[in-house]
């Protein structure tokens, strides 16, 4: 997400590098601190996000029940992976599969901008105080050697470890550079003091951190500056509150791919840093103030500016969410109504989208929910093809006797609907799963990916198999014609009894879910299917069915069944969870396959499909 704003400012990024080595030979010391520093950023983000699908993922969905929570969550994630940027984009991903609140990615925002203090006070207190490149060489040889192991989360630690160690060596040649840079170039002299000088070094902080979009880069260059007397303690303080206003262009990107719920998210970034930086540009002169005292309270030197800059950020950064929280209803109020809920488009994904792409956890629970909407669309076309309510049939005690009440036909375009609400949602789905399966993602989670894609494949052919039973289903269920009616609404009562059925282990929790009934369905499907024949004799025999009529049930009980056979396979794939205890003893229990294929109900007298309990 970040690189299209990067290709946008490449001619400038490259311009800027070009007249600075013109200009300096030492700006190349610089420079480089700067590459290895974001080139270490980019590796600790990538190592945390091989422990994704795991462990980061399962404490954010426990950890946003409260907003304290959710604060808390923001701020110890940042302040162990010192990258806001990540959180930023983890929270848009979660906040558009649809896994956490508003309200939960703000908190996440809030204590992420308090957790993003802790670098300043890691630069300043330890990345100027000792020889850091010490530090560097040994984290730098273990992490590569852990990169190019196998397993995932020795990977990730690979990554993180190099990651720290080229952070380090960045900070070092930066720290150089300044040092260096000074005797032949002396940045203090371009100092700018009062009102223009806050404004015009705020402007400079924000661009920075846009053109690097790392806040961590922009602070590091500040205080290894000002370390060197580059720049004025005034501007540096203007420098890093623009700084904080730079990094709203993290969620601004990651929301450019996201749903609503995501550009809201971004929304309140931008309104929380900019009001925070407005408050801290006005107040500046009494937050310095508090500064010194804390300062000294804590032991820090009047002169060690670095460390003063490190508690300003915290001190205003801590200040902004203080202002914010008990206007956070009527934040959230501002954002829903400038950027609101869009009208329910049924033909539309509802949650793939590019932004769900990022994390495993997001990936796989964007493509349940989007599953979840076709069956739903699907539902919808299947009822009403059967020219049945859903809120009925959903709602009745006694689904035979709704469906034998039932010969209003319903009137609708049944094949503009199917492509309209089902297929195009199918390819979406389809789509997405291939893209997803084309990435570097845990083997479980893509096997679950094209489990969640077969179960879309099923929930089309049911929909399309009653599409064939359309016709003839209105001809002979339109008024009562005997026999005829009473058979195909015997087809109508079985589908939307399972329909029933499916919909009561979807509402119901996890471990109450079974396959037992599951089986027992199969089961009695298959029987019900192989009688077809002798209950058509059997009428055929007694006068109750001509032959046209018997031709064309047959061919539509075909039809039926299969759709049976699909709403159930597909329930079983989307609803049962296949490695819990309780699912492990069902399996024993449960009828194998042959089990379902040899079950037969013995009876001597073919009996009409409607008596089925």
């Amino acid at each position: 997400m970040k690189y299209p704003l990067k290709k946008m400012f490449l001619p400038v990024i490259i311009g800027m590098l070009i007249t600075g080595f013109w200009v300096s030979s030492e700006f190349q010391e610089i420079a480089a601190g700067v590459a290895i520093f974001l080139f270490g950023m980019l590796m600790l983000e990538d190592g945390f996000r091989r422990f994704s699908g795991g462990i980061l993922e399962r404490i954010l969905e426990h950890a946003t029940r409260s907003m304290p929570r959710s604060m808390a969550f923001g701020f110890v994630t940042t302040a162990i992976v010192q990258s806001s940027s990540l959180i930023s984009v983890i929270t848009i991903s979660f906040l558009s599969a649809g896994l956490i609140t508003l309200i939960a990615g703000i908190g996440i925002i809030f204590g992420a901008n308090v957790g993003t203090t802790t670098g300043a006070w890691l630069i300043a207190g330890f990345g100027l105080k000792v020889n850091i490149s010490a530090y560097a060489m040994p984290l730098l040889a273990i992490g590569v050697v852990l990169v190019f192991q196998k397993p995932k989360y020795l990977r990730g630690t690979g990554y993180v470890l190099a990651g720290l160690g080229f952070l380090f060596l960045g900070i070092h040649h930066m720290k150089l550079g300044f040092e260096t840079f000074k005797d032949t170039v002396d940045l203090s002299r371009y100092a700018m003091t009062g009102i223009e000088g806050l404004l015009v070094y705020t402007l400079v902080g924000t661009l920075a951190t846009v053109l690097m979009q790392s806040s961590h880069a922009t602070l590091v260059l500040i205080i290894t500056a000002l370390a060197a007397g580059q720049i004025s303690y005034e501007n540096a303080l203007a420098l890093a509150i623009g700084a904080n206003i730079g990094t709203t262009i993290t969620a601004i990107m990651g929301s450019l791919s996201a749903n609503y719920l995501g550009k809201q998210l971004a929304l309140s970034d931008v309104i929380f840093k900019v009001s925070t930086a407005a408050v801290a540009l006005i107040f500046i002169i009494p937050i310095r103030g508090i500064v010194d005292v804390l300062s000294g309270m804590v032991g820090i030197a009047d002169n060690d500016f670095a460390l003063k800059v490190a508690m300003f950020h915290t001190i205003f950064n801590v200040m902004g969410v203080a202002i914010m929280l008990p206007l956070l209803n009527r934040l959230i109020g501002f954002i829903e109504a400038v950027i609101t809920e869009p009208e329910p488009d049924l033909s539309r994904p509802k949650y793939l989208s590019e932004a769900v792409d990022e994390f495993p956890a997001t990936i796989e629970a964007a493509m349940r929910k989007e599953v979840k909407h076709l069956y739903d669309n699907s539902v919808e076309l299947i009822v009403h093809g059967l020219n049945l309510s859903r809120q009925e049939i959903f709602a009745t005690n006694d689904v035979a006797a709704t469906v034998r009440s039932s010969r209003k036909v319903v009137d609708f375009d049944f094949d503009e609907r199917y492509e309209a609400r089902v297929k195009t949602l199918y390819a979406a789905i389809v789509e997405f799963a291939t893209r997803t399966g084309a990435k570097d993602l845990p083997p479980d989670v893509t096997d679950r990916i094209y489990i969640l894609r077969d179960v879309a494949a099923q929930i089309v052919r049911a929909a399309k198999a009653v599409k064939h039973l359309r016709r003839n289903t209105t001809t002979y269920t339109a008024h009562d014609q005997g026999a005829v009616t009473e058979i195909y609404d015997g087809l109508r009562t079985e589908i939307a009894r399972i329909l029933v059925e499916i919909r009561k282990v979807g509402v119901a929790e996890p471990e109450d879910r079974s396959n037992l009934w599951l089986d027992e369905e199969a089961a009695q499907v298959e029987d019900d299917a192989r009688n077809s024949n002798r209950i058509v004799d059997a009428l055929i025999r007694k006068g109750s069915l001509d032959a046209d009529a018997a031709t064309s049930f047959l061919n539509d009980s075909g039809y039926a069944y299969n759709a049976m056979r699909d709403l159930l396979a597909a329930a079983r794939a989307y609803y049962i969870e296949s490695d819990s205890a309780v699912a492990e003893v069902e399996r024993i229990l449960a009828l194998d396959e042959e089990e379902v294929g040899e079950v037969v109900v013995e009876t001597g007298e073919a009996t009409p499909v409607t008596t089925r309990a």
